[in-house]
């Protein structure tokens, strides 16, 4: 997927994420969609990663195109990775970020860490 595909694919997501209190944030070498601070899909070259959860993680891997997510060869239990062939059609992509949504929302918000000062980072 070339770099104007990627900037289509966020486009396309952004209309089914309406909502405000949703957050971009670059993760895992593309753009991610924060919900309270936990990860609700990633978009990059490779494709989109959906987090599902790991109870709706055997339905998800049942759908065409999609693969455990295996960043750095180590398996994430309960994330999916869709191919770009998944998530041609803004059905497919639709129904992706709501079972993402479905588990995501559900889950506590993150505490956010404060931010270190410069002086106090290691050196």
């Amino acid at each position: 997927m070339s770099e104007l595909m990627e900037t289509v694919l966020l486009e396309r997501i952004r209309t089914f994420i309406p909502d405000k209190a949703v957050e971009q944030k670059r993760m895992f070498g593309g753009t991610c969609f924060m919900v309270n601070g936990n990860m609700l899909v990633c978009a990059s070259k490779r494709g989109l990663m959906a987090r599902v959860g790991k109870e709706q993680e055997t339905a998800a891997l049942a759908r065409p195109h999609a693969s455990p997510c295996r960043p750095a060869g180590r398996p994430m239990p309960g994330f999916i990775r869709i191919e770009p062939d998944g998530i041609e059609s803004d059905g497919d992509l639709k129904d992706w970020i709501e079972m993402a949504r479905a588990y995501v929302c559900a889950l506590p918000p993150k505490a956010v860490k404060p931010r270190k000062r410069k002086s106090e980072r290691a050196i």
